[in-house]
């Protein structure tokens, strides 16, 4: 099973303070041990919503965007993690291990083939296969 880790923004990572030396030195061995375990597949960073933008969608080829910033700072996304673990529980044993002093993190289980059921064919499963292997060699 994959988990999306979502770590929330906060006052701070929304006014664009930059992590301390000693918490990016703690995150830095955080991933390590993810790493080592092969649990991380991927994590990243997000800058400040003021540097984003929300495209809201109103019917068929109706647009509008709004550029951030955004007030509702407690419903933003400061970072995330992608794992690979065996159960929900593994995830929350690995996140109480984050070098994390306050605010909130959410663990959400990433969809597979298998969660659409009969709505994702035989042709949809291929093609999703090949983009898969598609994305997989820009990494290399």
């Amino acid at each position: 099973m994959r988990f999306m880790v979502i770590v929330k923004a906060s006052k701070e990572s929304e006014a664009g303070a930059v992590p301390s030396t000693e918490l990016l030195t703690e995150m830095g061995k955080y991933n390590q041990q993810l790493i080592d375990a092969g649990v991380m597949l991927t994590g990243e960073g997000l800058l400040q919503s003021a540097k984003g933008a929300r495209v809201r969608f109103n019917g068929k080829g109706n647009t509008s965007v709004t550029k951030g910033p955004f007030a509702e700072t407690e419903s933003l996304v400061a970072g995330y993690w992608v794992w690979k673990l065996n159960s929900l529980d593994e995830a929350i044993a690995w996140l109480k291990k984050a070098p994390f002093n306050e605010g909130e993190v959410e663990i959400r289980q990433i969809a597979s083939m298998e969660d659409f059921g009969e709505n994702f064919t035989p042709e949809l499963q291929e093609q999703e296969k090949k983009m898969s292997e598609q994305i997989a060699s820009y990494a290399n």
